[in-house]
């Protein structure tokens, strides 16, 4: 006899987080049990070097509800909330981070705005506890840049925290990129999409698994997934210094030709700095774009589970990793 399907998975990322594992599993099923007609929790496990993969193991003996996965190696955040979402069995799925700043308890509330007709409820912080003045308004800056710049209607102040019904979910599984930059993804899909507003709350333990490094990645993967411009900017660049080269070259000539001439070894050196910093800078902006070609077309999985609760053996999905 085959087990029901339930109708809610809660995909739960965890990267050395071996304090949070049981606090994050008692608080949502204390949130949801009475509340869904069967609830999952999919923990993966995102190569961890703590106890992490121990506690799972363990909530997994102790809770039918509870599955693991731990992937062969660490393969990123992003990576990580795929695998969830590829292995959940529920209907809906939520997909939330590990290390419970996002509050368990506005799940039910997300769950009622999925039943009244919205496929994807997503989290929108109105407060961040904890954080730095720094990261706040580089984040807030971030996401106004993005909405700008993108023909994606990527909602400001909003991260991974959401829940996504069974049509979004079979439109995520179908994704295709490497460089994931999943919030843009689930904009990109479309379905009526609505806002549940919170506080984000202070970390309960352990550290910030994004410094400064990683954002700044995490943005370069969001500018380039969903927007042309830089590509467009370093042609607009090219040509307006091609412009002022030639009417610097135009002014050379008539003031040579007037008899006007002076020492020119400070402006010579000025011009080829310039030119040689615009013509670096472009060059990297390509080159961003092609590395980013280049991890596409090798064509390897997203990831790779090393270990699961259940059984499982290397999980590759097909729509990812068939030609």
């Amino acid at each position: 006899m085959s087990t029901p399907r339930p109708e809610l998975s809660v995909v739960v990322p965890a990267f050395n987080e071996e304090a949070n594992v049981g606090p994050m599993h008692q608080r949502l099923v204390a949130a949801l049990a009475d509340l869904v007609d069967g609830l999952e929790v999919v923990f993966v496990d995102d190569g961890s070097s703590d106890a992490t993969w121990s506690r799972v193991r363990e909530l997994a003996a102790a809770d039918p509800r509870v599955r693991g996965i731990r992937f062969a190696r660490n393969f990123g955040h992003q990576a990580a909330l795929t695998a969830g979402v590829d292995a959940a069995a529920g209907r809906a799925v939520v997909i939330i981070d590990g290390d419970l700043q996002d509050p368990p308890e506005v799940i039910p509330e997300m769950v009622s705005r999925w039943r009244e007709g919205s496929e994807v409820v997503y989290g929108q912080r109105e407060a961040r506890e904890g954080e730095t003045w720094f990261k706040l308004a580089t984040a807030a800056l971030f996401y106004r840049i993005l909405r700008g710049i993108t023909n994606v209607e990527i909602p400001v102040d909003t991260g991974d925290f959401r829940l996504m019904g069974p049509r979004a979910v079979a439109a995520f599984r179908a994704l295709p990129e490497r460089n994931r930059f999943i919030r843009g993804l689930v904009s990109w899909i479309g379905f009526p999409q609505t806002a549940v507003r919170y506080r984000r709350q202070a970390r309960r333990d352990g550290a910030t698994k994004f410094p400064l490094r990683k954002m700044l990645r995490f943005a370069l993967d969001g500018i380039t997934s969903f927007s042309f411009l830089p590509l467009r900017l370093a042609t607009w660049a090219g040509f307006a210094v091609s412009v002022c080269a030639f009417l610097y070259i135009a002014v050379v000539i008539v003031l040579k030709a007037i008899g006007v001439s002076w020492s020119g070894y400070t402006s010579l050196m000025a011009s080829i700095l310039f030119l040689g910093g615009v013509q670096l800078l472009m060059i990297g902006i390509l080159g961003e774009y092609l590395a980013r070609i280049f991890d596409e077309v090798k064509r390897r999985p997203l990831y790779l589970v090393g270990d699961s609760t259940d059984g499982l053996s290397a999980v590759v999905p097909p729509s990812r990793s068939e030609p």
